[in-house]
């Protein structure tokens, strides 16, 4: 199967915020830009999800005006950004070296924030790739975040083996508005 995965555009925060889960809005025009570079790729009739969160939402709709041939443009809130729980909207500088430092040693399973574990984010993208399996899809669209991205690029590399250390998590995603596309 065939997965492209859109970036959502950059967000309008101040540089250097932790955010994950938290609903922050992406740059309108850029977010525009990112949908008129998708219409002009991306293959006709593909059923499209997006995360439950505005930013990819809001790419979502431009997408959909500008390709109306798309189907679906549902929304999956196991699409959203990992959750940071105390740090969201918090500068990086910030948090805690002990905090950062407790994520690392125990990357897959400490609830960096306190609420959402690396592990945790990996088990519902995994859910969610399974749901596309179910439905039989040859290829599909997700527009995303990320952690999410990074997910699905560990689950098509490594498929369900543990993750242990965070060396072995993907450093590499697509900048705000880029895309990739991941056959699985």
């Amino acid at each position: 199967m065939k997965l492209w995965l859109l970036r959502h555009a950059p967000v309008v925060l101040e540089a250097g915020l932790c955010y994950g889960a938290s609903d922050v809005p992406a740059d309108a025009a850029l977010t525009l830009l990112a949908a008129e570079k998708a219409a002009a790729f991306l293959p006709p009739g593909l059923p499209v999800w997006t995360s439950a969160l505005g930013r990819t939402r809001q790419l979502g709709a431009d997408l959909q005006c500008l390709r109306p041939d798309l189907s679906g443009f549902a929304q999956d809130p196991r699409l959203n950004e990992m959750d940071f729980g105390q740090w969201e909207l918090q500068p990086w500088s910030a948090i805690p070296r002990a905090a950062f430092d407790a994520w690392m040693a125990d990357f897959a399973h400490h609830r960096f924030g306190g609420v959402e574990s690396t592990r945790a984010i990996l088990a519902r993208v995994a859910l969610a790739l399974g749901s596309l399996r179910e439905r039989g899809l040859e290829e599909a669209v997700w527009v995303t975040h990320a952690g999410v991205i990074r997910s699905v690029a560990y689950l098509a590399d490594v498929g369900q083996h543990p993750l242990t250390m965070a060396e072995q998590w993907p450093r590499e995603a697509p900048e705000p508005g880029g895309y990739i596309q991941i056959t699985l």
